[in-house]
């Protein structure tokens, strides 16, 4: 059965884009505009970047050049997400790229003769203005890694192109990936990527979730070559950026700008690996034991322990599952992100083409919008809620930095979201006293936030840090490959709980994360900050959510060992990750208790 076809769908059910731009007329203008700020800019400060004044100057006009080239890079990005087989979409985005394209190259002088400049009068640009401070700390840091001039504009000019490994994958899993429907006690499912990822997988009844990953893995395994391939090609542009820009790793290269160390990296992946893995383990033979299942398969991971009990929940109820969960961050807050509604950020549509999974992204000095597909599923209300966690973030640092300033490290990126997961399950948690509805609240817990964040995506990381190592050594990877290292990441960590078999070894191809340079492992590290905070915040509420907005408020101004000790939390040892593991092993035991309690009763 296929998807319905964009035009198809209901416009409620769609973002609103026309606080961006009213039409791609408007849009297009834009684009001019942009160029010719771009070229003033040259004109003005190209060779003109020797003073403090000068350089001041010349942040105050880079700001207005990137606030415009937000909105026209955003209006293209999130139309084409929307469907990307339409080609009239494509061509807005490449027409953007073309136009940032031309941006970066022009400007591409600014960073290496604001470098170039003494310490001390980079030191007394972030003071006369504080709100350029994270630009000339970040300067001061990249000033030995820049290269000439011409070749900086090189590299700007062929962003597209080097873009592209990304943009390939994702083409291939939404637009040319064909799965094929199955049939279970004669009843035929329709099958795509998103009803895998958001219901199948999900599902109560082991044949439709058996047959489900065999079509799913079926398809996969036609295109493994092609996207091993594409995936080869980011992964060794990401190494030969490196060695041009003087890194000895590919490691310290993608680590640099999230400004921690390769040991922080490690510690995130290998404490989970090692003392997770048993926790997870345990909650999976649980599963396992509750469901009458002989053994666990990977297709089994996400179903719920009691499916009988999972509600569903509709697109109308939605608000107040949310408000209700992020109230106890205030009514400010609330009121912010509750405006998501009524004024049509979030994309809720299911439609032939559409970018699968979820996303938040931010045009500075509009509102967040936010991607994500439907399906009535209480998961939709921790994706939902994960994302405006993100886009609170958004809308409190667009009102306190610079758009130069205004994205934190990718180490920290990923705590608001999953700190707004926690609320939720929070919430559900409170609202009874009941033994079930109590396992029902631990359970979303441990399998949206924390399986999520700390299992799927830091299995990722692990997958990836074996990539990398290959590339360091000056390897190389296909298909069968990256099977194999996935198929090794996931026995470390299920051990003999889960069989992991070849159709497992294929979801390395699931995640875009893998173009995103070392973003998957920060999901843990972010939900290792939020967890600790979380947890000061029911215990101490009021001294603890105004920590956690001022947090919140930071954007890039500081480190992330800085930035999280803003919110309570000192991440320059093991310890919070130490003690959110140990947290997650009190919840498995709690949900091991009330299913006692409930099969006695």
């Amino acid at each position: 059965m296929a998807l319905p076809n964009r035009k198809d769908v209901a416009s409620e059910l769609t973002w609103d884009l026309t606080p961006l731009y009213p039409n791609d007329k408007a849009w297009a203008k834009d684009l001019t505009v942009l160029k010719q700020l771009v070229t003033d800019l040259v004109a003005d400060f190209d060779g003109h970047l020797t003073t403090t004044a000068q350089i001041l100057a010349g942040l105050a006009a880079l700001e207005k050049v990137e606030q415009k080239a937000s909105l026209i890079e955003h209006y293209a990005f999130l139309h084409q997400a929307s469907d990307m087989t339409d080609p009239h979409y494509d061509h807005l985005l490449k027409q953007a790229e073309q136009t940032l394209a031309f941006k970066n190259a022009k400007l591409a002088f600014f960073d290496i003769q604001v470098s170039q400049n003494s310490t001390a009068i980079l030191d007394e640009v972030a003071t006369k203005e504080p709100r350029f401070a994270s630009v000339i700390r970040h300067l001061k840091a990249k000033q030995k890694h820049l290269l000439e001039p011409k070749t900086e504009a090189a590299l700007a000019l062929l962003g597209p192109t080097l873009n592209a490994p990304e943009k390939i994958y994702t083409t291939t899993r939404a637009a040319d990936m064909d799965f094929e429907d199955f049939v279970v006690d004669k009843t035929t499912y329709p099958m795509s990527f998103v009803l895998y990822e958001n219901t199948y997988q999900y599902h109560p009844n082991y044949k439709v979730r058996q047959k489900a990953f065999e079509s799913f893995s079926k398809t996969l395994k036609k295109y493994q070559d092609t996207v091993a391939a594409t995936y080869y090609t980011q992964v060794a542009k990401e190494k030969t950026l490196a060695t041009l820009r003087g890194f000895d790793s590919v490691f310290d290269y993608l680590l640099a700008d999230q400004e921690v160390t390769h040991e922080m990296f490690d510690r995130q992946i290998d404490l989970i690996l090692d003392k997770l893995g048993p926790v997870m383990q345990k909650y999976a033979k649980l599963i396992g034991k509750t469901h009458g299942l002989k053994q666990m398969n990977f297709a089994d991971l996400q179903i719920d322990l009691d499916p009988e009990f999972a509600p569903k929940v509709s697109l109308n109820e939605a608000p107040n599952y949310i408000k209700k969960a992020v109230s106890l961050l205030g009514d400010n807050y609330a009121k912010m992100v509750m405006r998501s509604f009524d004024e049509r950020w979030v994309d809720f549509a299911v439609n032939a083409g559409k970018e699968t999974g979820g996303f938040e992204t931010d045009p500075y000095g509009v509102h967040p919008y936010i991607l994500m597909s439907w399906t009535d599923e209480l998961a939709d209300v921790y994706t939902l809620i994960h994302e405006l966690g993100h886009a609170g973030q958004a809308l409190l640092t667009a009102q306190n930095n610079s758009i130069l300033g205004s994205d934190p490290s990718m180490y920290l990126i990923e705590a608001p979201s999953t700190f707004n997961e926690l609320l939720l399950t929070h919430s559900l948690e409170q609202s009874t006293t009941d033994p079930r509805m109590q396992r029902f609240a631990y359970t979303k817990m441990l399998t949206n936030t924390f399986y999520h964040n700390f299992v799927t995506h830091l299995l990722e990381a692990a997958f990836q840090r074996e990539v990398y190592q290959i590339i360091d050594a000056g390897g190389s990877f296909d298909g069968a490959k990256l099977c194999e290292l996935k198929q090794k990441v996931l026995k470390r960590f299920w051990g003999d709980a889960v069989v992991i078999d070849e159709r497992a070894a294929l979801t390395w191809m699931r995640q875009s994360h893998y173009y995103m340079g070392l973003y998957s492992y920060t999901y843990s590290a972010g939900l290792t900050i939020a967890t600790q905070a979380y947890l000061k915040l029911v215990a101490d509420p009021k001294p603890q959510v105004a920590a956690w907005l001022e947090f919140l408020k930071l954007g890039d101004q500081k480190t992330p060992v800085a930035a999280a000790k803003v919110a309570g939390v000192d991440i320059s040892t093991a310890a919070p990750l130490e003690n959110t593991i140990a947290f997650l092993d009190e919840t498995v035991e709690k949900i091991k208790a009330l299913t006692n309690q409930l099969e006695n009763n």
